[in-house]
């Protein structure tokens, strides 16, 4: 049946949040839809079989249950680096394209996301490039301004993949270059036969995250102000600097956490003063 593979011009680029918006919107529609990622950068052990974090995520979101072995078949582990640096990989494409037939038979469409870049997995030949042209399906690019838009790359992977690039999607857009994506590049890029099928513009609140969650992927403890802990953070801010100094940074970032260390009072007093 159908996929759609969901790639990108460098990790964390927003992947992971299309492909939810897109199948939650697909199932709204009454489609069947199915997931896999076919190589995983972030092992975990899940109820007993290895799979990656993502794509555990992914599912529980679209209500799937799947066995992380078909919706993982490739997962990149220390042991697995070490036999890929030996030249011992295998056929991993085969046990991707495998993997994506049994899944796929059952669903209407099976959404496929990539694990870093288009080109992340090349030294054991599951780049994205690789894993889109055996499976034979179209991709969605997502490119996240950094600086600037990854333009040069877009055009190569154009050329990579010909028709099985179905259009790209910008993301993160600063309202300073909008304009300037929108009448320029934008234009550029559909001229060279890359449709755009979206711009994001940026959002604080997408990168942001609460401070509950926060304290847990640290591994720390909430001392004081319990209550708060669903506040969200959406910056941060290193006190090594002169106190007068943060105090002029501080003022201007609004919903911040401040890394600082322990021998910094009169930032942490500052800090805690502070909204």
């Amino acid at each position: 049946m159908p996929g759609l593979y969901i790639g990108s011009t460098s990790g964390y680029s927003g992947k992971n949040m299309i492909i939810m918006g897109l199948g939650l919107r697909f199932q709204k529609d009454g489609l069947n839809v199915g997931y896999m990622k076919p190589v995983g950068a972030m092992p975990l052990e899940k109820d007993g079989k290895l799979g990656d974090e993502d794509a555990f995520f992914v599912q529980d979101v679209l209500g799937l249950s799947q066995d992380p072995a078909l919706m993982t078949p490739v997962v990149v582990t220390h042991d697995f680096k070490v036999k890929a640096f030996a030249s011992h990989c295998g056929n991993l494409l085969g046990d991707i394209a495998a993997a994506y037939t049994t899944l796929s038979k059952d669903h209407d469409l099976t959404l496929v996301g990539g694990s870093g870049s288009m080109y992340s997995g090349k030294y054991c030949c599951t780049d994205g490039v690789s894993v889109v042209k055996a499976l034979g399906i179209r991709t969605i690019i997502i490119d996240r301004f950094q600086k600037e838009l990854h333009y040069d790359y877009l055009v190569v992977l154009k050329e990579a993949l010909g028709d099985l690039l179905l259009g790209v999607v910008l993301n993160d857009i600063p309202p300073a270059f909008m304009e300037e994506v929108e009448g320029l590049i934008a234009p550029f890029l559909n001229s060279r036969g890359i449709q755009v099928l979206g711009i994001i513009p940026k959002d604080p609140l997408m990168g942001a995250i609460k401070v509950a969650d926060l304290a847990d992927r640290l591994g720390g403890k909430i001392i004081s102000a319990h209550t708060k802990a669903e506040r969200v953070v959406e910056n941060f801010l290193i006190g090594t600097m002169q106190v007068e100094n943060f105090m002029t940074h501080f003022r201007r970032s609004k919903n911040s956490a401040v890394i600082v260390g322990g021998d910094r009072s009169d930032v942490q007093l500052v800090a805690l003063e502070g909204d």
